[in-house]
């Protein structure tokens, strides 16, 4: 980032290479919106371009790009203020076929989708911060810069966040399965 700080437009590419993935991770784990991701990697990205001049080199670049992965986010539920996790659930069904291991397959998915919904019922700051440290596999000192606060606050926030996390998962798994009965 340095490099294209300094006016070297060209190392702009491979910064994308690099990171529109986890970028794309980070901000799918919080819309649950495939289109509307795509659109705010590409949203974060010009932002990279519009403020370089912003980036010091003094912290991780991580940490300064999901600051601007962030913002994007908030401007985004900003301007739609629909719910922020709608999944699509006919492109889930696409993806569970006939075969011989559809049964597993479809269990897997079942228990993928409990977790997602799961997620979703999270508040967005706890969503956050599992989708930085458990997905984007920040270290706790990389979300503090993210977050600016400090490394004991996210440990907090991790740790409040998975207890929230399985206590409305287990709820999900317990009312799917009652109602198979």
């Amino acid at each position: 980032m340095l490099q294209v700080k300094a006016g070297n437009m060209d190392t702009m590419g491979l910064l994308f290479e690099r990171y529109h993935r986890p970028l794309f991770g980070f901000l799918f784990h919080m819309t649950g919106q495939r289109e509307a991701s795509e659109d705010m990697v590409q949203n974060v990205f010009y932002r990279m371009l519009k403020y370089r001049h912003t980036f010091t080199g003094e912290g991780e670049f991580r940490s300064w790009m999901y600051h601007l992965a962030r913002n994007v986010l908030v401007d985004y539920s900003k301007q739609n203020k629909r719910s922020a996790h709608q999944y699509d659930l006919a492109e889930l069904a696409d993806r569970i076929g006939g075969g011989p291991a559809a049964d597993e397959r479809l269990l897997k998915q079942q228990e993928t989708d409990t977790l997602h919904h799961a997620m979703a019922k999270l508040s967005a700051e706890h969503r956050e911060v599992l989708v930085l440290s458990r997905f984007q596999e920040l270290k706790y000192d990389e979300i503090a810069q993210v977050l600016n606060t400090t490394e004991g606050a996210v440990k907090v926030r991790v740790h409040r966040a998975m207890n929230e996390l399985k206590k409305i998962y287990q709820i999900n798994n317990h009312e799917r399965t009652a109602s198979k009965l």
